[in-house]
């Protein structure tokens, strides 16, 4: 993989729920509503389970997601194709916490800020 080794960890407070927060992070439906631009594959089960890949695209650039955990507080999901490595999510009242470590040509930090500023948006809005 060509790109560059980065790592980052951000955490935000969010006015929502646990609950709110799980059901958003876990289920793809939701996941599709709050994650754009960044498209998913069609026909992607309600919940997201350990094992389950997909593709999902920041613009042309595809990048395959395994899912590796669904504990009740996080969810661990591995990377390749446009990025190689993975991308931790812990939540609870109030706050949700992102890690995102792997090799990439793509700004990590860049996005993974935009997607936790979507998040806060979309959970606002509700």
């Amino acid at each position: 993989m060509l790109g560059i080794f980065q790592q980052s960890s951000l955490r935000i407070e969010i006015a929502a729920s646990e609950a709110d927060l799980r059901q958003s992070l876990t289920d793809s439906g939701k996941l599709q509503q709050w994650m754009s631009p960044l498209r998913l594959e069609r026909g992607l089960p309600e919940q997201l389970q350990p094992g389950l890949t997909f593709t999902s695209w920041a613009g042309p650039i595809a990048i395959q997601q395994t899912v590796d955990q669904v504990q009740p507080n996080s969810l661990r999901l591995l990377l390749s194709q446009g990025v190689d490595g993975f991308h931790e999510w812990y939540w609870g009242d109030g706050w949700v916490q992102s890690r995102l470590e792997g090799v990439s040509l793509l700004p990590l930090n860049l996005a993974q800020t935009a997607s936790l500023l979507q998040l806060r948006r979309f959970l606002a809005s509700k």
